[in-house]
Order: structure tokens, then C-alpha cells, then sequence
């Protein structure tokens, strides 16, 4: 694996592809995650990235010693259950800038019993750092096997459509030889993402402990020339926002009647964001559950003043007459959308109790709550082998395909067309508790 022609060609892409579109995607905060296996070093990580970056105040760098060293991995974890145990447990998220770019970090935990915070913060990631331990595996076998977590946190963010993937080969410091730990460890990492389809950026070796190649690239290293983590971050793109599709536009909160004066008019005005597409007056709409159509009068943006709306963006939508419109309903291109009550989907099970046949759980779809029944498991996914094997049930943890039964319809697009549109999250009806990401096939 040419591991500098790689990162030379993904700066040269996507360079194309911000100026095909117009956007300026290399400028945006860059919203990343570290993920990967149990005591990686992704808090570690951070910190370092934090430290070097000028980005920690003298005060709080103190307040992280421990026998007289700096421990990076308190940066980030924050809880008191986190550094009593020494792990990561909750998302935590930092914010630094460089000269180039700002940026939003998310720590994602590595324990599986908290994938679903994990899960949570990819789905809306531009990017993914997956941490490799490079002392945990074995490193002088070309042939090696790598962590089942690190499997399943690059499936998962490859579910989830993380626009870019990134794989950190951490600790190399620690090995007798980096130079052939690291090229037996990216030809693993390598024929993974092949065999599992999961498209990566470039593969890294960093000690996050050093500081190698984290911040300031270290050429010759491992044998690699190629970017530094920080460096590579700062070419990659933030995710474009979905306005080539038909207009749709969750209903967050009604602001009832204003007064005459307000831009308004003294209708209501319906906010939330645009999910996808645009969204300017003049255009018919279709409410859903409710089917009632209406022309948009009006649209004011955050500061209320009238302006047309594309996707990411918050939007006051004015509609020409009175119309039954509530918190949760959808506002939708007339005549493009199929509501159904049939889905089938990919699922990260999230709950403890496994998922079977027959349960009725909560739906979110946007701010929309529906009955679903789990009506088939079709197969669960081995994250080892890749393979599709029929199942009964899903254990905790599992990834697998079911399909649903809603008890109203959905308008949905594919996930790989829509972040927005093409994701469930399920809920248990008793608890509460979040129990599954559901990702529209």
C-alpha cells in the first residue's frame, strides 16, 4: 500500500470535487470522531492533539498531572466513573482550531457495552479516526487479525455513510520494529476494508504518546512520507449538504399566530431545518400524515428575515393558508415523495435484551414518533468473517438486517442517499431507552 501517494491523491480529489461544487467544504469545521478497540489510546490521542496544537490553557494542562507527568487521556475524559476506571464511557467533545481549519472532536468509547454513544456521534461525523493498537496485535504476521471492536466500529461508521475513514496504527513506539509493524498492520487494515467495501482515506502510524506524526509529520518514520494525522484532517472535506434531492423539512416547533406587524403576516410559522433539498416561496408542499397541500408565502431564515433555504440550514416556513400542521410533521415536495409502511433496514442493536421477531418499539424519524413492528430478522452480520448468517435474534452489539412494519407511513429515501431521511432510531416502549439505529436500505 502506497501510503503517500494515497494522502497526495486525496488532497488533489477533493480539491476537485470542492471546486465542482461550488463549496467551499475544505474551509468548514471538520466534525471528527476517534473510535477503535478498548485502551487504543484514542483519549490519548486527542489530548495530544489538543497539547500540540496550542489548543489546552496552562491551568487545565496542570490539572491533568499525574506523579509529576501529564496524563493526555484526562483532556477528554471527563466523568468521574471515566477516570476512576481508565476508560472512556460517554462521547465527550473538544473544539481547537489551526491556522487552517477549526474543528469538532468527539471520543467516542471503545468498551462494546457503549457502541451506542459511539453510534451516536458517527451519525453525524464528517470523519472517523480508527484507532489500531499496534502491541495488541500480531504484528510480525502478515497474516494477523485485528481487534473484533476495531471491525465493528469501521462497519459501523461505513453503515453510518462517515464521508471519510481514516485508520491511526497507534504504538508503534512500543515495537521492536515499527517500520514492519506498521506495513503488516496497514495490508490487514487494507484487505478488511476490501473485503467489507469500506472505503479509506489513508492509513497512519502515529504514537500518541510521543507525538509522533499526530501534529507535525515525521518523514521516514515507519517508513512512511506521507501527512501527519493533523495534516491529513485539515485536506479532508466536511459533508455536503444533501440539496440535490427533492425538498422535505421536519416540523420542530409551530410559533403560533404573531402579530400583524411581523414578516409574518400573522400566520404561523412553522421552524425546524431543511432536511434536504431547498426551500423558496412560491413552491407547493405536502404535509404528512395529513396529505393537505399549500404554496409556501414566505421563508425566513434564523434572524427572521426573508430568504430562500437550502438543506443544513434552519428555515421559518410561512404557508399561503391554514393548514393542520404540528410538531413532528413533515413539510414535502408535492408529488415526489411514496410514504410507506414497509422498511427494510440495517440495524445496529444498541439494547441489552436482543432484538426478536414481534417486538413493537418506538420510531424517530426526524421529530416523527410511529409504531414499528419487527415483522422478519433476515440475517445477522458477522463482524469477523463478514458473512451473512441466518438468525433468530440480535444479541447486543449485533449488526443485522430486519425488516419493518409501521403503524403510519414514513417518506424515506435510501441511507445512501440521505442521512436524514434514511435513518430510524428505535425505541423501547416500557423503558425509554434508545435500542436500535436503523439505516434504510
Amino acid at each position: 500500500m502506497n501510503t503517500s501517494t494515497t494522502t497526495t491523491d486525496l488532497i488533489a480529489d477533493d480539491a476537485r470535487q470542492a471546486g465542482a461544487t461550488g463549496q467551499n467544504d475544505l474551509k468548514s469545521a471538520l466534525k471528527f470522531i476517534t473510535c477503535g478497540s478498548v485502551d487504543d489510546g484514542k483519549s490519548t490521542l486527542i489530548g495530544r492533539l489538543l497539547v500540540d496544537s496550542k489548543a489546552v490553557l496552562q491551568d487545565h494542562l496542570a490539572g491533568v498531572q499525574r506523579g509529576g507527568e501529564t496524563d493526555l487521556a484526562l483532556l477528554t475524559d471527563g466523568l468521574s466513573a471515566e477516570r476512576e476506571q481508565g476508560i472512556t464511557i460517554d462521547v465527550a467533545y473538544r473544539y481547537f482550531n489551526t491556522e487552517n481549519r477549526k474543528f469538532i472532536i468527539g471520543d467516542a468509547p471503545g468498551h462494546e457495552q457503549y457502541t451506542r454513544n459511539m453510534v451516536t456521534a458517527a451519525s453525524s461525523a464528517d470523519a472517523a479516526v480508527v484507532l489500531v493498537d499496534a502491541t495488541k496485535l500480531d504484528w510480525k504476521n502478515p497474516s494477523m487479525e485485528l481487534l473484533p471492536q476495531t471491525r465493528r466500529h469501521s462497519l459501523l461508521v461505513n453503515l453510518l455513510r462517515v464521508p471519510s475513514i481514516v485508520f491511526a496504527v497507534n504504538k508503534l513506539d512500543a515495537v521492536e520494529d515499527p517500520a514492519l509493524a506498521f506495513r503488516n498492520i496497514s495490508a490487514a487494515l487494507a484487505a478488511f476494508a476490501k473485503a467489507a467495501s469500506i472505503p479509506v482515506k489513508a492509513t497512519v502510524p502515529v504514537s500518541a504518546l510521543k507525538g509522533y506524526n499526530v501534529v507535525d509529520a515525521l518523514p521516514g518514520w515507519c517508513d512512511y512520507q506521507g501527512l501527519s494525522l493533523l495534516q491529513l484532517l485539515e485536506h479532508l472535506p466536511a459533508t455536503a449538504a444533501e440539496s440535490t434531492e427533492a425538498f422535505s423539512f421536519p416540523v420542530q416547533w409551530v410559533e403560533k399566530f404573531s402579530s400583524s406587524s411581523d414578516t409574518s403576516q400573522g400566520r404561523r410559522v412553522f421552524w425546524g431545518r431543511v432536511a434536504t433539498g431547498g426551500v423558496q416561496p412560491g413552491q407547493s408542499v405536502t404535509v404528512l400524515p395529513s396529505g393537505q397541500t399549500a404554496v409556501v408565502a414566505q421563508v425566513l431564515d434564523h434572524t427572521r428575515q426573508p430568504k430562500s433555504i437550502l438543506a443544513g440550514h434552519s428555515a421559518g416556513i410561512v404557508l399561503d393558508r391554514e393548514v393542520d400542521v404540528s410538531r413532528g410533521d413533515w413539510l414535502l415536495a408535492s408529488d415526489t415523495f411514496e410514504p410507506s409502511r414497509e422498511l427494510s433496514v440495517t440495524i445496529a442493536w444498541m439494547d441489552d435484551e436482543p432484538l426478536v421477531a414481534g417486538r413493537v418499539y418506538w420510531a424517530l424519524h426526524g421529530h416523527r414518533w410511529v409504531k414499528a413492528k419487527v415483522k422478519r430478522i433476515v440475517h445477522k452480520l458477522d463482524v469477523n468473517t463478514l458473512a451473512e448468517e441466518d438468525a433468530s435474534a440480535l444479541p447486543p452489539n449485533a449488526i443485522g438486517h430486519i425488516e419493518l412494519g409501521l403503524h403510519e407511513p414514513l417518506a424515506t429515501l435510501p441511507y445512501a442517499r440521505s442521512r436524514v431521511l434514511g435513518s430510524l432510531v428505535l425505541v423501547d416502549t416500557a423503558s425509554n431507552k434508545t435500542s436500535g439505529a436503523a439505516l434504510i436500505l
